[in-house]
């Protein structure tokens, strides 16, 4: 495989580790899986697009709106969708899922209307003067950007998690939310807490990725659909565990496109994700179960 192939699997992979890792907090923090997340990375991308290419906005301010925004939607989901409908349905979650896809198709038709329906590309967070060459391939800035940043996250939440004691008290929810309400644990703001990161974690992929691949009202679908697939390989026994299905779906998907052409790439995608559910549903690394 060429070298440059090598560099768009760390950068898609990267990508796609982000998406599965605002994910996997969410189910930490609330045991929900929190599908609407890939439309706000759509729109923390969209809305940061359309700032710097029709306002002229500074780079870093359109960015941090972005996440603010992604940020603030993930909120909103937790406050008026989750809760009312869990209540409600006495902590049945098939409503709240149903509610969430519903709100991921509204989220991705209001990117549309405010910023328009032609895709827009992203700017690069970092751009070298000269790109640096490894052997065949060539790195930009932005690949250096997408790496640096998907490590940073990764570390700050595996450190968040282990010693904080708002990381340790968002497992102990995400494990038992009766247990942990009968132990005095807030368990509403913590829960609230997790939304709010994965939001926050999503909106900082949006903008990261855009400048690869360009971002349409369209993407945030995608975007939720692979973010899922990453999470199931990689399992949800690790805060790694991310990385490694985001890695191992963007190799698998550029290696189908590579060999048997881009319309491969969701059979290959597909397939990847039927192998996983049917022979290995807790993933590459695997929860364990505390008795």
């Amino acid at each position: 495989m060429p070298a440059q192939l090598l560099v768009s699997i760390v950068e898609i992979g990267c990508f796609f580790a982000l998406i599965a890792l605002s994910y996997l907090i969410v189910l930490y923090g609330a045991g929900f899986f929190h599908f609407a997340l890939g439309p706000y990375a759509m729109f923390s991308a969209l809305g940061a697009a359309y700032l710097l290419a029709v306002e002229e906005w500074p780079l870093w301010l359109a960015c941090m709106l972005g996440v603010a925004v992604a940020t603030l939607l993930s909120v909103l989901t937790e406050l008026l969708v989750v809760r009312p409908i869990e209540k409600r349905a006495r902590g049945e979650e098939l409503p709240s899922l149903i509610a969430v896809v519903a709100v991921m198709f509204a989220v991705s038709q209001l990117g549309g209307w405010l910023f328009g329906r032609r895709p827009l590309p992203g700017r690069p967070w970092i751009d070298f003067h000269e790109p640096i060459e490894w052997g065949s391939a060539v790195i930009s800035g932005q690949s250096v950007a997408t790496l640096l940043v998907t490590l940073a996250l990764f570390g700050a939440l595996a450190a968040w998690l282990r010693w904080s004691r708002y990381g340790q008290w968002l497992r102990a929810v995400g494990e038992n939310q009766q247990a942990a309400r009968t132990m005095g644990f807030p368990v509403a703001r913590i829960r609230l807490v997790a939304f709010a990161v994965g939001g926050l974690i999503a909106g900082v992929a949006g903008p990261l990725f855009s400048s690869k691949a360009g971002v349409s009202f369209e993407s945030g679908l995608s975007y939720s659909l692979f973010g899922f697939i990453a999470l199931v390989i990689g399992g949800t026994g690790s805060v790694w565990g991310p990385l490694a299905g985001g890695l191992f779906l963007a190799a698998l998907q550029i290696a189908a496109s590579y060999l048997f052409g881009s319309a491969s790439l969701n059979y290959a995608t597909l397939l990847a994700a039927v192998l996983f559910f049917a022979f290995r549903p807790e993933g590459l690394f695997a929860r364990r179960v505390r008795h």
